[in-house]
Parts: structure tokens; sequence; C-alpha cells
């Protein structure tokens, strides 16, 4: 009987623990798994607060069901029945530019149309496609930033990429590696010439295909419908803790350190006790893996402490419906940084899915920090809501308090892919070789969206499940 030790209960540690249970279960091996969570609940970010007939999410708020890997976990641990997905709400998105909110536009007349991008901005965004636009730099790791420039001009980059990072990863686009985060971005400039050349021919070829009965995936943007769970995104890690097998999962015990054991490879230390183990798999956030790591391997431990992370507050209030005079048949709204605003963004929870707010109420949950504002971490509660009031006053003329406040604090809440990434992962690889059986895995790599964990567990799963056979 083999023995693996999973350090980590959010859901990259879980989906692993799951994942590789299952499959050694297939292929006829003998395996013990023990899952180790420092906390006393599972779930990591993902946790689903309610009160007052709200429901707040504490981090993330869904998935996007464009990528299998999710949905597939969800059929398989029988969760599907339990899926609630966003209302067509979902799909009208706003930018806060100069004093009014616009919508995004979805198509050629929209854009046209909208107010957003000025027309000397709508006319550098028509050179996209064009010969005068410069070519990426070879071998060069590009920021986000000079990506924006380079194909889309200064305007498009403030009011609409730079917004989209901040949205996404609470990221600044001038450190944010194109590569790293929007990695089908990349590869469509390099290919096609131009993202207006690859839409297009992408277009074409999705004609083609689908008349002869072939399904193509779309170009770069992100598709999909936005996915939760009716009780809340914490229903998918609770419903894993339950079908894991008894004693599995072990709460409350922090990995402190991994060594080379004597009686099997690995040595598991914890604030509780010891563990051995033939492999290890480390599913926590780079900065607590590279303390566990620091006695094995000091160059492992050194790569990993140079991913930063984005602080983030995120702020919920409750209003009677009646309070506000907006329409909120809306996703909500990101805000670029010249407008000089508080909060990076507001989403109008309660359109977007059910069961978020009572009837006759409505909930609004904003960011407050990220990577161009760290110093928002310290603030404390009541100036927090007090800034909150004002930015949500002048930009939907809200004039009432909230009835309902809920502020979470997430002091390291996302992994920042800055411009050296990829290099970072291929340094961290190339030192990990002489450590077999060491398996890293989480949003801290190749993805941050609750997909990218899932896939990362499915592929760390795989790759254990292939080191066992081996051996």
């Amino acid at each position: 009987m083999k023995k693996a030790i999973i350090a980590g209960g959010g859901i990259s540690g879980l989906a692993t623990a799951w994942l590789l249970e299952e499959k050694a279960k297939k292929a006829g091996i003998g395996l013990e798994i023990t899952l180790l969570e420092k906390e006393a609940r599972v779930g990591g970010k993902i946790r689903s607060i309610k009160a007052d007939g709200y429901l707040c999410e504490w981090g993330p708020n869904g998935f996007l069901d464009n990528k299998p890997q999710t949905l597939d976990l969800c059929r398989d641990l029988q969760a599907d029945s339990q899926l609630l997905r966003s209302n067509d709400n979902a799909r009208k998105r706003f930018i806060y530019s100069e004093g009014m909110l616009h919508r995004l536009p979805e198509n050629g007349p929209a854009f046209f149309k909208s107010r957003l991008i000025s027309w000397p901005g709508k006319l550098r965004l028509m050179l996209e496609p064009t010969p005068f636009i410069a070519k990426a730099p070879d071998g060069v790791d590009e920021t986000l930033a000079a990506f924006g420039r380079r194909r889309l001009g200064d305007e498009a980059l403030r009011k609409l990429i730079a917004p989209m990072v901040s949205g996404i990863f609470a990221g600044d686009p001038e450190t944010m590696s194109l590569q790293s985060c929007f990695p089908r971005i990349a590869e469509l400039e390099r290919e096609y010439g131009g993202l207006v050349r690859a839409m297009v021919k992408l277009a074409k070829k999705k004609k083609a295909d689908i008349a002869v009965g072939k399904a193509v995936a779309s170009a770069a943007g992100p598709g999909g419908i936005l996915t939760s769970f009716r009780e809340g995104l914490q229903t998918l890690p609770e419903i894993i803790n339950g079908r894991l097998g008894g004693g599995m999962v072990v709460a409350g015990e922090e990995v402190t350190k991994i060594g080379r054991g004597s009686a099997l490879p690995y040595r598991v230390e914890t604030n509780g006790r010891g563990y051995d183990a033939d492999v290890v798999v480390l599913a926590t956030p780079a900065y607590a893996t590279a303390r566990m790591l620091e006695g094995l391997n000091g160059t492992m431990a050194g790569i990993l402490d140079q991913i930063p992370y984005a602080s983030m507050t995120v702020v919920c209030f409750g209003y009677d419906r009646n309070k506000i005079g907006l329409d909120l048949n809306g996703f909500g709204y990101l805000i670029p940084k010249a407008e000089g605003m508080n909060i990076l963004g507001t989403l109008w929870d309660s359109s977007i899915f059910e069961n978020r707010a009572p009837q006759g109420k409505v909930l609004l949950r904003s960011m407050m920090g990220g990577a161009c504002f760290p110093e928002y971490i310290k603030l404390s509660d009541e100036e927090i809501q007090r800034r909150v009031q004002d930015n949500l006053k002048t930009i939907m003329g809200i004039t009432a308090p909230p009835d309902f406040v809920r502020i979470f604090r997430h002091e390291q809440a996302i992994p920042q892919y800055t411009v050296g990434h990829s290099a970072r992962l291929r340094a961290l690889a190339d030192a990990g070789r002489n450590h077999a059986g060491l398996f890293l895995t989480g949003n801290s790599y190749r993805g941050i969206g609750l997909n990218d964990c899932v896939a990362a567990a499915e592929r760390s799963s795989d790759e254990v499940l292939a080191y066992l056979q081996k051996g």
C-alpha cells in the first residue's frame, strides 16, 4: 500500500485527492491518501456566508462552463443537479468612465455607437489588423500594458485592458505577463498576426467545421455561462469532502516542513505530528509551499518566494431595491484606475444569481485593493465602508446607507503572474528534478480560476498515477 500526502484543503487539494483516489482504484493501485488542511474547514478561499437572508461569497463567485473539467467533476460527484447558472443579466457588463456607466459593446455596430472609447481611440483600434502595427518582439516576455499599447492603443489599454486585468487578477498591467496571464491571446497573435485577423479566420473555420459536424472553441474571449450552486460555491468543496473516504481529510493540521524520510521517501511534519509518504502533493499557495520546502530544497523555496500576491478586500452591501434608482439588469462594472475611485468595481450579485438576497432586496459586492492599491488592506472597517458608500453614490447614485454590511479581507488573495513567471516555472521544474514523487499544484502556476484549479488537479493526479505505476 503506497502512501500519499496532499497539503492544502482548497479546491486544488480536494479535487486532486478525489481524482487521484478514483484513478488509483481503476488502475488497481493500493493507495492511502491523507489530505492535511491547516484551517478547521476545507475550501480555501471558496466560502459562502449566509446571514440575514443574504448569501455572500467570501472569495470567487463561480466558474465559466466553457471548459469541461469543473462540469465533469460535478457530474462525477453527482453534484450537477445542484448547479445554478447565471441569468441573462450576466452578459451585460459595464465600465465606469468619465462620469457614467458604459455597457461593453458585444459587436461591431455596438462598438461604433459606444461612447466608452473616443473616436480617435476607435480609429486607433481599427488599425489593429493592419501592417502598421508592430509585431510581438521575439523572445520577450511582454507585459499586458506593452501589448495593449502596441496592438490597441493607450486609450483601449486604460479603459478596456487595465480594468479587465484588475477584475480578473487584481493586477497591474504594467507588471503582468501576457504569455502567462493570457497565453491564448499571445498564441493568436503569433499564429495569425493580429487579434482581428484571428477572429475573422477562426470565424470562417468555425462555419466550415460546423458544416461538417465539428465543434470549434471560440477565439480568445472568456465565453461560457457563469455557473455556481444554489447554496453558494462552497457547496463544491463540501461535496468533495463528504465523498472522500473517512479519515482522509485531517483539518486543523498545518504542514510545516517537508524532508527526506527514512522508512519512505518523504517525511511530512505538521504542527501536530509527522507522516511518512511515498508521494507528496503540495496544493498550497506559493508562499506557504516555499516555507515547507526550505529545508528540502532552498532553490525551489527561493523561486516560489518570487511569486507575488495581491491583497483584496471584498465588501458586501445589502439594500432595499426601492432605494436604488439604477437599472440593475447586468453583471456589474469595472473602473479604470484613472477615474480615481477607491474600488476596482462592483458586482450586482443578486442580479447575476437568484437566491443571493431576500425578496425585495439587492446584494452588491465591491472589490478594493489589488496590486495597484496594496495599502487599502490596512484601512479600518469604518473607513472601508465610508469609501465604498462614497463611490457607490458617485457611480450608482445610491444615497441611502446599506442595511447589510460584510467586509472580508484577503492579505494574500491572488497570485500575480508578473513578467518572468514562465521562466520561474521552468526554473522551478529544473530545481525539482531530484525530488521524484514531489508534485506542486494549485493556482500559483498556470491559471488562477476555479476551472484552472480543477484542470491542474487533473494534471497532478495523472502525474502522480504515472509515477506510481512506474515504481
